[in-house]
């Protein structure tokens, strides 16, 4: 199936699986809002350019505001987070659908740092990448494409661990895939199911995510934490290490 301009196919995935698109054709509102907000590639510059400044810190001071957490390094793990979860599910749920995936492109991304999904994210130009939607597509596009300069970005700005931060691209991804392999169970596409397993078995072994925790079928286990406990009211994620929350120094679980 070829990707059409409103990727249309994502939708009925949920939020985290939906891309808003800006097109010509759009609504006028939304595609002046979408050309002022700043791209994902501003953001992951490592530059202390003002604009550098805004984007990151801007969404970690959302995030941060709304957990009513007084940590930003806590608040950037949850943000980094989010975004990884964001773009996996996008990715996944593209080359499961569409056989396709889109240029997801930093510089074609535009982000709304104080919106939640689905209108975090706009792509401000659908446009299918050449070649097959292998494991290595989706690497190149996700890992290398996004997850390396945040990681760089958010290590520079506030001192995450890359250990903690890859444990939450792994984590994204095992939550992605479990989603869309249940939807696609339950909707009688067992080829987009086949798919999101064999993705997501392939990406695992990259690298970058192969020392992020443990699977065994959809079930996922990391072997670091998010700090979410660390948030008023949170506790531990499902997939955590830990099965209560430390009660070690503030820096315990970053690694």
């Amino acid at each position: 199936m070829d990707l059409d301009p409103d990727l249309a196919a994502l939708r009925p995935l949920g939020g985290f699986f939906v891309l808003r698109t800006a097109r010509p054709a759009a609504e006028a509102a939304g595609a002046a809002r979408a050309g002022a907000l700043p791209t994902l590639a501003k953001a992951y510059e490592t530059t202390t350019s003002d604009v550098h400044r805004d984007v990151i810190a801007c969404r970690v001071e959302t995030v941060g505001k709304r957990l009513r957490v007084p940590e930003p390094r806590v608040a950037a793990s949850v943000a980094q987070q989010a975004l990884a979860a964001r773009l996996w599910s996008v990715a996944l749920g593209c080359a499961a659908r569409y056989g396709r995936l889109p240029d997801l492109d930093p510089r074609l991304l535009r982000w709304d740092t104080h919106a939640a999904a689905p209108d975090d994210l706009w792509l401000t130009r659908v446009r299918p990448l050449p070649g097959a939607t292998g494991p290595a597509a989706l690497a190149e596009a996700v890992v290398h494409g996004h997850l390396e300069p945040l990681a760089a970005a958010l290590r520079a700005r506030y001192g995450v661990a890359a250990g903690l931060l890859w444990g939450n691209a792994g984590s994204a991804l095992a939550g992605a895939a479990r989603e869309l392999d249940r939807w696609a169970r339950a909707h009688g596409e067992p080829g987009a199911a086949r798919r999101t397993r064999a993705l997501t078995a392939a990406l695992f072994a990259h690298p970058r995510l192969s020392a992020t925790g443990t699977r065994a079928g959809p079930a996922f286990r990391r072997r670091s934490c998010c700090l979410y406990y660390r948030v008023p009211g949170g506790g531990i994620c499902g997939d955590c290490c830990f099965t209560q929350p430390p009660r070690s120094s503030p820096r315990a679980a970053s690694g």
